[in-house]
């Protein structure tokens, strides 16, 4: 009986290994679908020309944030080329550093405001008043919705699609695991961006077999200081099971590094960290040296600094949004030198600043 009972087990798990060896397959091939190049563009090539002698304001979430800082660069770099006055305000990682920086922006009376890095909603006050005021308005990574916002006054908020970067975040893990993957998800629910992304993770990580050993909910702007002791108590308590680390930003990695060193763990071990979103100059620079990071689902951050001022330049001429939804990049040590990895960011090949410069007659 004893022998009929382990001979029908393996039986049953021989038939279950194609099942499983496909599911692993068919997360990598989704992942596949995102590490190739960007050669094609896939924007639009149509809008209005320039309007001329436009002051404008950005509104950075915490400069110190890889992904708020190279969007603002985009901005800064595209303003230069369709003949732009740009000021930027640092909201320094607080939501009444913000409050403060959006009184700033008021004042100045711009033709128009890009909210970069942080929730319309925890400003939804001023944001009225800048409708009421008649300042168009424009976000990055401002909500979980891609596009116009009539509730918070945005005439478009420009993401990538941030579900499709968390998901391709935990089918790397998934299939990097094994099938087996014990995961940490960080994320910071003072962003409803940052939940949604986060839910995704854990959601996609369940729905294939995997395990979420804990949901760990922490400020981004307190990541240097809270990061240490957190990676510390996490290893201490999951060990071995902790084969993953995924995160809604590259920012969570930063801090990191030094604990799981000291802990012994090699720059390539487990747990490894895959970032779901942004694709900081850090994160790269983690990536290639095989130091602490294995991945980054990277967002076009300067692209995407030009897609915001050709959105604010439809606003301002009583146009309709481009409809445009930039492409995303997952980053490993692969494919980091094309695209931009040379200069530590993900800036697609695609030509779009000629596209860009094209549309605004420039």
């Amino acid at each position: 009986m004893l022998r009929r009972t382990f001979t029908a087990s393996v039986f049953a798990m021989m038939a279950a290994m194609p099942a499983f060896a496909d599911a692993i397959s068919d997360a990598m091939a989704d992942v596949q679908k995102y590490a190739g190049q960007k050669t094609v563009w896939d924007g639009p090539t149509t809008g209005p020309k320039a309007a001329e002698g436009k002051k404008i304001v950005v509104l950075a979430a915490d400069m110190k944030n890889g992904g708020v800082l190279g969007v603002a660069n985009g901005v800064q770099e595209a303003a230069a080329k369709i003949g732009w006055e740009v000021t930027v305000l640092d909201g320094a990682g607080s939501v009444q550093s913000r409050a403060g920086a959006f009184g700033q922006a008021l004042a100045l009376k711009p033709d128009g405001i890009i909210i970069d890095g942080f929730d319309a909603v925890e400003q939804q006050a001023s944001l009225d008043q800048a409708k009421a005021a008649g300042i168009p308005m424009v976000s990055w990574h401002a909500g979980p919705v891609i596009g116009p916002d009539e509730k918070t006054g945005l005439f478009t908020n420009v993401s990538t699609d941030a579900m499709e970067v968390s998901a391709a975040a935990a089918k790397w893990a998934f299939a990097d695991a094994g099938g087996k993957p014990g995961v940490v998800i960080f994320t910071d629910s003072t962003y409803a961006i940052a939940i949604a992304k986060a839910d995704k993770i854990k959601e996609t990580i369940e729905a294939l077999g995997g395990t979420v050993l804990e949901y760990v909910d922490t400020p981004i702007a307190e990541t240097s200081t809270r990061m240490p002791s957190l990676t510390t108590a996490l290893l201490q308590k999951y060990g071995d099971k902790w084969t993953h680390a995924l995160a809604i930003n590259d920012i969570y990695f930063d801090f990191m590094g030094p604990a799981l060193a000291a802990a012994g763990v090699a720059g390539d071990g487990a747990p490894k960290a895959v970032a779901a979103g942004d694709g900081s100059e850090s994160a790269y620079q983690r990536i290639r040296s095989g130091q602490y990071q294995a991945v980054t689902v990277a967002e076009p951050l300067n692209l995407q600094g030009w897609q915001l001022v050709d959105e604010l330049n439809r606003a301002v001429q009583g146009e309709a949004w481009s409809g445009y939804t930039s492409p995303l990049h997952v980053v490993t040590k692969a494919n980091i030198d094309f695209d931009g990895g040379d200069k530590n960011i993900f800036d697609p090949g695609n030509g779009y600043r000629d596209e860009y410069a094209k549309i605004w007659g420039k």
